[in-house]
């Protein structure tokens, strides 16, 4: 039953994407990709005077686990300090998304994550944390 209500949610966040489209002007503006299945992603943020993120503009293209990730990330960023947005991790995603994924899928729904990561503090960051999920 939970199964279901999450596969609903991510089909509703991948048909109905929250803050889709780009920000122009950006403070942060990054593309990810993933070059496994083709998946693309561009998250745009703008932050306020206090390093809060109070706008996200995303687009990409990929399968729905991808871009109802972007959504949801999206939608829970919105508001946060740079600070804060540092502090989620893969496990949060995939929380967000409540369906187990395949290996082939995880990278699909963390593509936003890492948009996020690199973009906002560099790659160091998101090979840290890759390097500590490894551990």
């Amino acid at each position: 039953m939970f199964d279901d209500m999450y596969r609903e949610n991510i089909l509703d966040h991948s048909r109905n994407m929250r803050n889709r489209g780009l920000l122009e002007p950006a403070d942060i503006d990054f593309e990810a990709t993933n070059p496994l299945c083709g998946d693309r992603l561009r998250l745009t943020m703008r932050v306020d005077e206090n390093n809060r993120i109070v706008a996200v503009g995303w687009d990409g293209e990929g399968c729905a686990i991808s871009q109802a990730s972007a959504s949801m990330l999206g939608e829970r960023i919105l508001g946060m300090t740079l600070e804060e947005a540092r502090q989620i991790t893969k496990e949060d995603i995939f929380e967000m998304l409540g369906i187990s994924l395949s290996m082939n899928r995880i990278k699909c729904a963390l593509l936003s994550l890492k948009a996020l990561k690199v973009g906002a503090y560099g790659l160091a960051d998101w090979q840290r944390m890759q390097n500590e999920d490894e551990e």
